[in-house]
């Protein structure tokens, strides 16, 4: 267990990245806050949110590579599947860095226009430049819904990569495990081909003998035969 501890390191660091980003996002909620109670950190949070975004992102990376490079199976299976469920975590933080960024741009967006109408009625101005405005405004608010719809898109094809890359691993380790059990079963393969060609030469060995033990016994059987004549032979003549 001892090659898991630089990752459990890894892990503790990342969850200490992704709760400061989840203290940074969630004052600014968009379905808790409105655009008139906005902190004056706003920016600035959100900013310090994507760049945690980033380092937890590079702590992920290197996360899955020592995952990777452990030797025990059981273990490297656990630490992958802590790898997923980390990709889940930042994908989600990702998503609602997208919503907050959205409704400070959305806020400012508000705010501004309203100065901007304020000052024109303050001014007197005519009905056609105030419904100018609001065209302006609707038209803004609009690209602002494409934008956040388009953002909504890139996080769930993220996310879906992210679940593609998770069972592309665990294919791999199948993979790795089937190679494993052909290997093992050409090693026994061979080893019974093995035992067969030396059963195969122990056979053959004893065959070799038993010709020639019976050449032996056929040669010891016709010298008999011959003394036998000529024992016979003998006593005739005499």
């Amino acid at each position: 267990m001892s090659s898991s501890i630089p990752f459990e390191r890894y892990d503790e660091e990342f969850l200490s990245l992704t709760e400061q980003v989840t203290s940074k996002l969630r004052p600014l909620d968009p379905s808790t806050a409105s655009s008139t109670s906005l902190p004056p950190t706003a920016e600035a949070d959100v900013k310090m949110a994507h760049n945690l975004l980033l380092q937890a992102d590079d702590l992920l990376k290197q996360m899955g590579l020592e995952a990777r490079g452990v030797d025990d199976a059981a273990v490297k299976r656990d630490l992958l599947a802590k790898v997923r469920v980390c990709k889940t975590r930042l994908a989600n933080l990702r998503d609602d860095y997208e919503s907050a960024k959205n409704h400070i741009d959305r806020s400012s967006l508000g705010l501004n226009e309203d100065i901007e109408l304020g000052g024109r009625n303050g001014s007197n101005n005519s009905g056609g430049g105030r419904n100018r405005t609001n065209g302006s405004k609707e038209r803004l608010l609009s690209n602002t819904d494409t934008l956040q719809s388009q953002s909504d898109t890139l996080a769930n094809a993220r996310s879906i990569m992210a679940e593609t890359e998770g069972v592309a691993l665990e294919i791999t380790e199948e993979l790795g495990r089937h190679r494993e059990t052909i290997s093992s079963a050409h090693g026994r393969v061979r080893q019974v081909t093995g035992m067969t060609n030396r059963a195969r030469r122990i056979v053959q060995s004893m065959s070799r003998r038993e010709v020639q033990q019976k050449l032996i016994l056929y040669g010891v059987a016709g010298t008999i035969v011959l003394v036998f004549l000529m024992l016979i032979y003998g006593m005739f003549k005499a």
